[in-house]
């Protein structure tokens, strides 16, 4: 249930990896969050900042804007675990994955 978020492409800025995605997260207001903010927000950025953490310990910063997600992950990216931030982002909105 629920929709795989299509990634339309990503880039590597030193440490900041870049994806592009098929579908607005945010309103023209960005959202910011690094490991261990204290929240109440619910909003889908932060849902998914939370997930992203979760996945991937290195990760110590997460930005969206509009429909560009910005990860930046201490000691850079390999292509495994940039694979694997995009999967999270790609799968958020399911419910069941398969």
């Amino acid at each position: 249930m629920g929709q795989t978020i299509e990634i339309n492409g990503s880039r590597r800025i030193g440490d900041v990896l870049i994806i592009d995605t098929d579908r607005s997260l945010t309103g023209q207001d960005a959202e910011a969050y690094t490991p261990g903010y204290t929240t109440e927000s619910t909003s889908f950025p932060a849902r998914l900042a939370e997930r992203l953490f979760e996945a991937d310990a290195d990760i110590d910063r997460v930005h969206v804007l509009s429909n560009a997600v910005s990860i930046k992950r201490s000691g850079g990216w390999e292509d495994s675990s940039a694979e694997a931030a995009a999967g999270v982002v790609a799968g958020f909105f399911r419910f069941y994955p398969d």
